[in-house]
Parts: structure tokens; C-alpha cells; sequence
């Protein structure tokens, strides 16, 4: 039996894996979804303003050590590449496997800002202009996202190279928005290095909703 510990991306709940997470289930498996700080629906004005990256990976390491999880598979979807990143950075070794899902995988020093493209970075400046802290979802999506706290996107990873020995780590490229998407260089990157393993779905970005069989059969693999 494995354990999975999803992570949703910008301005996402526990919920954006509401279709993944039976189908892990029903397999025998462990699933832990979380929701990141700040973007509770109970979270005040204060706790979006503070909650950055480290908060977020704090988050994740909070669900290991109340858990008791010692051989985790961390999911992390879009901006939470950055979380996984820096949790599996600080577990001491309770990471068995990373898979980023259409997710940014950082190198140390870079942030979600300086890893996304310029379409993003206008998304952040916009959304982020009426309070300069928490940064409005973009428009037509599903009506539970929240505002995303704009540190986490803003704030600089620091990797001790722990992250790099974690025994699998995957990359999930959604190649059905290629006009849009700031990980097709990423791809590329990943694919030259053999400590990785690359896949595709023909799927946009949000994968778990729009084909949320393939993503548990990926995860099941």
C-alpha cells in the first residue's frame, strides 16, 4: 500500500483531486488531499498576507509528522511543484516518490515567478493589484478557487540538495495547452536528465478533472 499526499496548485483546494482521490482509494492506498494556508475558506485576511512558500511546505511536513508517514508520494499540481520541492527538500528521507503534474520542479534560488512565463507573471501582477498580498484567480474557472497568497509565488526556494535524491521523480507534461503552457522548456530539461522520468497526457492543465482515470492510472503505475 502506498500513501499519496496531493498537493493542489494556485488558488485550489483539497478538492481539485475530488475525482482522483477514489480511484487511489479504491486501489488500496492512502490519500491524504491537502489544503494550503491562506487558502482555507475560514483562512482571515492576516494569514493570507504571511502564508509564503515555506509556510506551504510547512504544511505538508505538519501532515507527515501528525500522520506518522514515513514513505510518502508527494503529487503536486502546478504551483505545488514548489511545495513538494521544499518539503521533500526538509522530510529527512519520508519521500519515496515525487510526481509533478503539469508542476514546476525548481532549481535552488528560483521562485514560481522567476519559473513561469510572462502570461503567468501578468496573472500574479493583475490579480494581486486591489490588496498587493493575495492575488484574485483568473476569471472562468471553478467558483471554489480563493485568493492565492502572493508571497508563495513571489518567494525564492532554498534546495540543500536532498531534494535531488529522492528515489523517483516524475514529470506529468499536459501537452493540450502548448499555446499557454510555462513548462514546455521544463520538459525539455527533464528529459535530458536521466534522474527523471517524463510523461504526457494529451489533457489542459487540469488534468485531474479532465481525465482524472488517467491520472490515477499514471499515479498507479
Amino acid at each position: 500500500m502506498a500513501t499519496f499526499v496531493l498537493v493542489p496548485g494556485g488558488w485550489k483546494g483539497a478538492w481539485s483531486f475530488e475525482a482522483v482521490v477514489p480511484l487511489l482509494e479504491r486501489a488500496g492506498h492512502a490519500v491524504h488531499a491537502l489544503t494550503l494556508t491562506g487558502l482555507r475558506p475560514d483562512d482571515d485576511d492576516a494569514t493570507v498576507a504571511t502564508a509564503n512558500l515555506d509556510t506551504h511546505a510547512g504544511d505538508v511536513l505538519r501532515l507527515l509528522d501528525r500522520a506518522h508517514i514515513t514513505d510518502a508520494t508527494l503529487v503536486g499540481h502546478s504551483y505545488a511543484g514548489m511545495v513538494i520541492a521544499a518539503a521533500a527538500d526538509r522530510a529527512e528521507g519520508r519521500i519515496s516518490r515525487l510526481v509533478h503534474l503539469d508542476a514546476y520542479v525548481p532549481r535552488d534560488g528560483e521562485s514560481c515567478w522567476s519559473s513561469t512565463n510572462d502570461r503567468f507573471r501578468d496573472v500574479f501582477a493583475a490579480g494581486a493589484a486591489t490588496t498587493g498580498y493575495a492575488v484574485r484567480p483568473p476569471q472562468g474557472g471553478d467558483p471554489r478557487r480563493r485568493p492565492h497568497p502572493l508571497a508563495s509565488f513571489l518567494q525564492a526556494i532554498r534546495l540543500t540538495g536532498a531534494f535531488a535524491q529522492v528515489p523517483r521523480r516524475e514529470f506529468v507534461y499536459c501537452s493540450g495547452w502548448e499555446d499557454r503552457t510555462p513548462f514546455a522548456g521544463l520538459r525539455a530539461r527533464l528529459l535530458a536528465d536521466p534522474g527523471w522520468q517524463v510523461h504526457d497526457l494529451p489533457t489542459g492543465h487540469d488534468a485531474m478533472h479532465e481525465a482524472p482515470e488517467s491520472v490515477a492510472e499514471l499515479l498507479l503505475g
